[in-house]
């Protein structure tokens, strides 16, 4: 049963868009068994589309998105990039993702030229090294009884290992922040020297995880059937530069679940203590069984 990418180099191929015409572009879709596309590959690919309609010097700082209907597997999808706006410093783009005639997701991404000014961030959490974490699947196979090779078709073109939440007895329980996971993230390859690409997988990444911290404290997981999960909207800034293919630590925290929604925001550093983006999301979290 094949899945999303599995390999860097698939995923890396996904990102790269056909042009169709002057700021149109195509995206294709990996073989697939899932029954919806996934929400990091949609933002991945409108990140992608909109930085080709920019300056190269350019550098995206933010996006924010919708996800507006669930993504057809079976059919490529249309990227139409709206050139809101060029100033001197900053560039806008609007991006529609379409299949069938509809949208199905809407992004506004910014880009900047690279400048110096105040810098200041928080600390790096606490955490073990990447080396001494065990790998993802492994987690989420104990967790669930579900074999490793289920979990790994999920992101086989990622290296992710878990670094800890907050469940009873977990290495971050603490009474005032119920719901927090931190796992460590890297592109499973070598990704070519190119800004705009170590962003798009970032972005693809991004979605992989982020939503399952508002389930550490109710016994649920993503892919459980009694779920009913999908991502609402997905915001990111880009704050330093960064290699995707390098560990960062995705420190993750949901200060909020209700009314069949969860909230959840994210922050990622280098390993040596750099805060290069912090993400948000809102996720659908139905319990239907």
């Amino acid at each position: 049963m094949a899945s999303v990418p599995q390999s860097i180099d698939e995923l890396v191929a996904l990102l790269d868009l056909e042009q169709i015409e002057v700021g149109l572009f195509r995206g294709r879709q990996p073989d697939t068994s899932l029954q919806r596309v996934f929400g990091g590959q949609v933002a991945g690919q409108a990140l992608v589309a909109g930085a080709r309609t920019v300056a190269p010097e350019l550098v995206v700082h933010s996006m924010h998105a919708y996800f507006l209907r669930p993504g057809d597997t079976t059919v490529p999808i249309v990227y139409d990039v709206e050139r809101t706006r060029d100033g001197r410093s900053f560039s806008t783009r609007r991006i529609v993702a379409r299949q069938h005639g509809k949208p199905i997701f809407y992004t506004s991404a910014s880009f900047q030229v690279p400048e110096n000014g105040l810098d200041h961030q928080d600390p790096m959490p606490e955490s073990p090294p990447p080396e001494d974490c065990p790998e993802l699947g492994d987690v989420l196979s104990a967790l669930t009884g579900r074999p490793r090779d289920v979990w790994d078709r999920e992101w086989a073109a990622l290296d992710v290992r878990y670094a800890g939440d907050s469940r009873a007895g977990g290495a971050l329980q603490d009474p005032a922040h119920p719901a927090q996971a931190r796992v460590w993230l890297r592109a499973s390859g070598t990704l070519p020297d190119q800004p705009w690409l170590h962003a798009a997988v970032l972005a693809y990444a991004s979605d992989l995880t982020l939503l399952s911290a508002a389930l550490v404290p109710h016994g649920v997981f993503i892919g459980d059937p009694k779920l009913q999960p999908a991502s609402l909207d997905h915001a990111m800034w880009f704050h330093r530069p960064f290699a995707a293919d390098r560990w960062l630590l995705y420190d993750q925290v949901s200060p909020s679940a209700s009314g069949g929604r969860g909230f959840a925001t994210g922050r990622l550093f280098t390993e040596e203590g750099i805060l290069v983006a912090s993400v948000a999301q809102e996720g659908l979290l139905r319990v239907v069984g």
